[in-house]
């Protein structure tokens, strides 16, 4: 049991879980689980009594049993108790303030001692400010053909989606996406068609590209990890390995994986030898536990961060928080979009993966675009890997609002950020970018020889 008092009220919170859900800043989907605090007062409480909890704690009570779940497991069996012993001897409020004066070295250094549950819980504690800072001294290096996460630099998924995955919309949009100076981090698709067939096609469509204009950037197609497997089977020229992942077993189980099948993708992909040790590129969600009925009680951003033990596993290239893509049942409006765009962002990168963020919402949601062009602001100050880049910020196959090519361009010019190294080269080399990386006049009219697919 665990207790605080806030005036003259005592509050009582029967175990760990119902702390840290009590201690979340509000947001829709808890108020859906039931799990939500009751009032500002009571949510007060709850960090309160969060702030004196010992951090080790979380090593000895877990959320979900061992005995009934394969995240549990492993987070339990690959805690780097050597690297946990700097901060072993704090509470969670303690542990807020030696992150937020500690060294970039000493945060990276902690990583492997990390759990999932610490991350959380100490992120309930800081105010938004003290994410962007904290996440700022967290530089997490992944490379593929581009390098990603240098300081100072901002990377960008261009998102050719189409409806129908007609490859000459989609070439159109790749157009419109490079000569804006978009795409390093990936080209990747979100497929209409999960078929095999179609997810071939795509695949060699990008591989094309990118081999006759030598763009140093990876492909991906945002198919099923079974689909993808089946591709690798068949000689696709499969980059990445793409899956959506959740923070508990039986939500890992509604997406149709589990350890064992995204093993078993990653030592395919890795089979190929088509670029360096980082091949996986791993997507998540705030609410998607919930919308499985798998979150056993656990609040949504606990959970979030518990996906991100599944993605640190096989050290993936890209990790994306796809933020406000479920929609107000799980995260309302722009105030609760925010938090959760930045929490996810410090919770992922204090466990040691390249955090890119989707920020996006969707047109039930009561949020607009005013409310993403802060996030962009925010999370790019606090080291963002990457973004988003859509055509006109709409994405016209998934049908919902994110960021787009001409909002990387903005930022980048706001905060003074490059693009990844290899990539900013390559835009010089034909004629996009000037020496500083900035668009030369004209470029709009510039096709690069692309001639754009047949029907």
């Amino acid at each position: 049991m665990h207790r605080a008092s806030v005036g003259l009220q005592r509050y009582a919170f029967a175990d760990l879980r119902t702390l840290l859900a009590k201690a979340s800043p509000i947001r829709s989907g808890d108020q859906l689980a039931g799990i939500a605090a009751d009032s500002a007062a009571e949510r007060v409480a709850a960090c309160m009594a969060l702030a004196e909890l010992p951090l080790a704690t979380f090593l000895n009570e877990a959320l979900i049993p061992y005995e009934q779940d394969e995240v549990t497991r492993l987070i339990v069996d690959g805690h780097d108790a050597a690297a946990f012993a700097p901060v072993a001897h704090l509470t969670v409020g303690a542990f807020r303030d030696w992150l937020l004066a500690a060294a970039p070295e000493a945060i990276a250094a902690l990583a492997p001692g990390l759990t999932p549950e610490m991350v959380a819980a100490v992120s309930k504690l800081m105010r938004n400010q003290d994410l962007i800072l904290v996440a700022s001294r967290c530089q997490v290096l992944t490379r593929f053909r581009s390098s990603l996460g240098l300081k100072g630099r901002l990377a960008t998924r261009l998102q050719p989606n189409h409806p129908t995955d007609d490859p000459a919309g989609i070439a159109a949009s790749l157009l419109d996406g490079l000569l804006m100076g978009a795409g390093d981090a990936v080209i990747g698709i979100n497929p209409a068609n999960d078929s095999v067939p179609a997810l071939c096609r795509l695949l060699a469509l990008l591989d094309e590209l990118i081999r006759r204009h030598g763009i140093p950037t990876q492909s991906c197609v945002l198919a099923h990890v079974t689909s993808t497997l089946q591709a690798i089977e068949l000689g696709a020229p499969v980059d990445l390995v793409f899956q959506s992942i959740a923070g508990t077993e039986a939500a890992n189980r509604s997406f149709g994986i589990g350890l064992a099948l995204l093993d078993e993708a990653h030592a395919a992909v890795r089979s190929v030898q088509r670029g360096g040790e980082h091949l996986m590129y791993f997507e998540t969600g705030q609410g998607s536990a919930l919308s499985a009925g798998a979150h056993h009680g656990v609040d949504q951003q606990t959970l979030e961060a518990r996906a991100y033990a599944v993605a640190r596993r096989y050290r993936p290239l890209l990790v994306n928080t796809v933020v406000g893509f479920i929609g107000p049942e799980y995260l309302y409006d722009g105030k609760q979009i925010t938090r959760a765009g930045l929490e996810d962002h410090f919770c992922g990168k204090l466990l040691g993966l390249p955090m890119g963020c989707d920020i996006c919402y969707t047109n039930h949601a009561e949020a607009d675009q005013d409310d993403m062009d802060g996030l962009l602001v925010q999370l790019s100050s606090a080291g963002l890997n990457f973004m988003m880049g859509v055509p006109g910020a709409d994405d016209v196959m998934l049908n919902y609002q994110s960021s787009s090519f001409h909002d990387q361009l903005f930022v980048r010019e706001l905060l003074g950020l490059k693009r990844a190294p290899e990539f900013e080269a390559w835009l010089q080399r034909v004629g996009i970018a000037d020496d500083a990386g900035r668009l030369l006049p004209g470029a709009e009219r510039f096709a690069l020889g692309f001639e754009l697919p047949g029907p």
